[in-house]
């Protein structure tokens, strides 16, 4: 006898077994996605609405992926094999190359691209058909024996919100108490429910809707936007760290070479002081001239080398590294010399409004506003909804899926769960709405003022720039010509050896100052294309002025 009850317990129907095969499978379905594999999917999501929405206007789409993604880098992205070369000598370009591939602060910007896509992910979400279900089981032992238990709780629907304000929803609830068991005093049974509304005054229309979509689509955009400012703010800054380490590089070789013809010109007073042509005073003057134009050399290899070390840690390359920088990277500069931009001032100021692209992402943030301020007008009305519902029931039979439609339970009718009796809060709202729109209309204004200014100001220094290095140019022929007619002067007695002294220290400035102020410019010229908008950055992480 109790072999025949344990023979019933466990006698399971067909039906019994296609549902614990369905549920089976649909939790292994769900279950079944690892943690790399949602990663991989958000992953594809976000790089495809970077993709879709990097427009051509908004530079060279590279460079913008994580470092732990797992879509892999188009092939003309700037791409690293090795921190630093065999040679141990980096290029301009090179070190373009490592500070994007590996500086903090860029890779950060990189991830808030990202991370700005990934909302804008959750946000189209929620216009998506999103499904849940829920299951309850319990193994459980009674007088009756052992046997498996689920309760009534049990359901399968979805959601969805539609772009104009309806609401949808469906959902099928299992009853199957004791039915896997294969009980024949328990029957299966389903219920379906449904349910959809329409809002009628508040809430209702696509604008309205969609507006935490548009704004989240909108945020994605301005972040490319700011992405590209800021790629070409950061190319300009290691461009500008590269020449000035190379800067003080050659202030070093300066002042080594100066040091040299400061004790040439000590062993020849020597010499003269000897042959009795000379004064021991005025090798002594020399002495000491020497001793601080070696101070000099070192103090301007420290420099160097502290610049040369902060270089390194702005590449995100440990200070240690032993690395160099091309010196022919600043005589590609002295070839190139003084080139005139081709830009007068109002064409100049143009060319910003029209292509500055944090000017774009002001202007466009005016629309936002006015749409917040339209938002927070329907927020005043009454809510008010259509609302259609249904509920149908099976068969009391172990038949599941006959639902009895024609014996269904349906209503139709208004609801309104706010009625505007309080509008306080929403009152509020609004106002600070139309208070921010004219705050960002102010704010464009101010920022198209200071667009301009920053245009001025960097073809001023631009110009500025171009005439220092004109006059230093000049400078330093003088001080050439100076020092070699001291020496001659003193060699037939007609100059004195602090002339001759002070022409050697002047030239060393003349140098410094050329190696300065071609620095300077080529720096101001970089500086201004990306203040009018035009310079563009390569997949390569060089740049280039983009044609009109």
């Amino acid at each position: 006898m109790l072999r025949s009850r344990r023979d019933s317990l466990w006698r399971i129907r067909p039906e019994a077994f296609l549902c614990w095969f369905l549920g089976i499978a649909v939790i292994l379905c769900f279950s079944g996605c690892s943690p790399q594999q949602y990663k991989a999917q958000a992953d594809k999501e976000v790089y495809q609405i970077i993709d879709n929405k990097w427009s051509d206007g908004l530079g060279h789409k590279s460079n913008y992926i994580i470092s732990d993604s797992n879509v892999p880098h188009p092939p003309d992205d700037i791409q690293i094999e090795l921190a630093v070369p065999d040679s141990g000598v980096i290029t301009l370009a090179q070190a373009v190359a490592i500070a994007t591939a590996y500086n903090r602060e860029y890779q950060d910007r990189k991830e808030e691209l990202y991370v700005k896509a990934l909302d804008l992910t959750l946000a189209r979400h929620q216009f998506a058909r999103q499904w849940f279900g829920t299951v309850d089981a319990k193994y459980i032992s009674d007088d009756d024996g052992e046997k498996l238990r689920l309760s009534e709780g049990n359901k399968l629907g979805f959601e969805q919100l539609l772009a104009d304000g309806a609401r949808i929803s469906i959902d099928i609830a299992m009853d199957w108490t004791r039915f896997l068991t294969g009980d024949p005093r328990t029957s299966l049974a389903s219920i379906l429910s449904a349910e959809a509304s329409q809002p009628l005054l508040r809430g209702r229309g696509r604008r309205i809707v969609q507006e935490q979509l548009t704004q989240a689509e909108r945020d994605v955009l301005y972040q490319i936007r700011s992405f590209n400012r800021y790629r070409k703010d950061f190319v300009v800054s290691i461009a500008d760290d590269y020449y000035r380490v190379l800067e003080q590089k050659a202030n070093v070789t300066n002042a080594e070479n100066s040091y040299y013809r400061l004790v040439e010109s000590r062993k020849r007073l020597e010499i003269e002081v000897e042959a009795g042509s000379a004064k021991p005073f005025d090798v002594d003057e020399a002495k000491q001239q020497v001793l601080s134009a070696e101070n000099g050399w070192v103090q301007a290899q420290q420099n160097y080398e502290r610049a040369l070390d902060e270089f390194k840690v702005r590449l995100s390359l440990p200070p240690s590294a032993e690395i160099e920088l091309d010196d022919n990277e600043l005589k590609a500069l002295e070839d190139i010399g003084i080139i005139e931009p081709g830009y007068e001032l109002n064409e100049a100021v143009e060319t910003a409004f029209l292509r500055r692209l944090d000017l774009a992402n002001s202007r466009d943030k005016i629309d936002d506003s006015a749409r917040k301020v339209e938002v927070a007008a329907d927020n005043l009305g009454v809510e008010l909804d259509l609302v259609g519902s249904a509920g149908v029931s099976s068969t009391p039979e172990t038949s599941f899926d006959r639902l009895q439609f024609h014996e269904g339970d349906y209503s139709f009718g208004l609801r309104s769960n706010d009625l505007g009796l309080d509008r306080k809060a929403e009152r509020n709202e609004y106002r600070k709405a139309l208070i921010t729109l004219e705050q960002q209309q102010r704010q464009h204004e101010l920022d198209t003022d200071r667009i301009e200014l920053d245009v001025r100001q960097a073809l001023r220094a631009l110009r500025a720039e171009a005439e220092r290095y004109r006059i230093q140019k000049i400078a330093l022929n003088l001080a050439q010509r100076r020092l070699e007619t001291q020496k001659l002067m003193l060699e037939i007695g007609q100059s004195n050896v602090r002339l001759l002294l002070e022409s050697e220290g002047a030239l060393l400035q003349a140098q410094n100052d050329v190696t300065s102020a071609l620095v300077a410019h080529a720096i101001a010229k970089l500086g201004f294309f990306r203040d009018i908008g035009i310079l563009q950055i390569r997949p390569d992480g060089m740049w280039e002025q983009q044609v009109q």
